[in-house]
């Protein structure tokens, strides 16, 4: 059995289904989120991603401050805005902002991953930068310390959040913050040695803060639940094949019906980068999921999930947060 101090939030990118609209995929996130606190999540995560076609979230300050228009309690947060593509002035303006019309209700989650292609960089105006002095910069601004003051002053406090990597774990440890962390560090699908260690390094090496007085890890993984395991196999095949075909063309696309990512012709490369997005998630029946996860959290010293399961039916997402929700009710 899992902690029952341990918390369960819902990381959704936007992500597009084919045959629909950019604006209906926003407004989707959007209903998920009211969902997810019907349910009794702790959190609504959304992401930032900039020109991939199959997604359509590139704006997470504008996408919360919908979606905090439409719920009341659920905490809100950005897994997350990249950093080097933006001045940290703005982005603490943006998320005072945001937290004026929902007090006490926002987490500002932070990365540092590039643009997607060359040609995105360059939109961005992404420049070389010291990660650890923008998050210095823009923590400033939150706690009154920078040389402007920021305005409007946020209505209550903003806590940090990093998504961290290797260095990334050194810069939060360093700054006395949360970590987000997913991929291999948690070697789900490979060996978890490197990704211990790495955590092990980060709570040896916190220094704590008025935030956080002691380290703090969520992790980020897809999870998908379903009656049977072939079916929750099923819900993750449509994410796993965008993924294998974004892997052999460089274009993300939507999310197609199952029937389709089944049959779709495949390489022997792609079917090994499908194999690999599977086995990277954990997908089962409610039992199977709780006891993957007991595991998960029992081996990383984990204090909150961050789910980020996406499938092609919205109806069977829906029972999925729903399932998974109950495992921690």
């Amino acid at each position: 059995m899992i902690n029952t101090e341990f918390t369960v939030s819902l990381l959704d990118r936007s992500r597009i289904r084919a045959g629909e609209s950019e604006p209906q995929a926003l407004r989707e996130t959007v209903a998920r989120a009211v969902h997810a606190e019907q349910l009794g999540y702790a959190r609504f995560w959304v992401a930032e991603h900039h020109s991939v076609p199959g997604i359509a979230g590139s704006a997470p300050a504008v996408l919360l401050t919908a979606t905090a228009g439409a719920t009341s309690v659920i905490r809100l947060g950005s897994a997350g805005v990249m950093l080097p593509h933006h001045q940290p002035i703005v982005v603490a303006e943006q998320f005072a902002t945001l937290s004026a019309f929902a007090p006490g209700r926002v987490d500002l989650g932070l990365g540092r991953s590039p643009g997607f292609t060359a040609p995105v960089r360059r939109a961005l105006r992404q420049r070389d930068n010291d990660f650890a002095a923008d998050l210095a910069e823009l923590r400033g601004y939150f706690d009154g310390t920078a040389e402007v003051t920021l305005h409007p002053r946020p209505d209550g406090a903003v806590p940090l959040f990093v998504l961290a990597t290797g260095s990334g774990l050194r810069v939060a440890a360093e700054a006395g913050l949360p970590v987000i962390v997913g991929g291999p560090l948690l070697g789900v699908a490979g060996d978890p040695e490197p990704g211990l260690a790495a955590l092990a390094e980060y709570r040896r090496a916190f220094r704590p803060s008025g935030q956080q007085p002691e380290p703090r890890v969520a992790i980020s993984l897809d999870v998908l639940i379903a009656d049977t395991a072939r079916e929750a196999a099923d819900l993750l095949l449509p994410e796993a094949w965008a993924m294998a075909q974004s892997r052999a063309t460089g274009a993300f696309p939507p999310l197609e019906p199952v029937a389709v990512a089944r049959s779709a012709h495949r390489t022997p490369r792609q079917q090994r980068d499908l194999d690999q997005t599977a086995a990277a998630a954990i997908a089962g029946t409610s039992a199977q999921v709780e006891s993957r996860l007991a595991e998960l959290v029992e081996r990383t010293g984990a204090a909150e999930l961050v789910a980020s399961g996406s499938t092609f039916d919205r109806s069977a997402l829906a029972a999925s947060d729903a399932a998974l929700a109950k495992l921690f009710s």
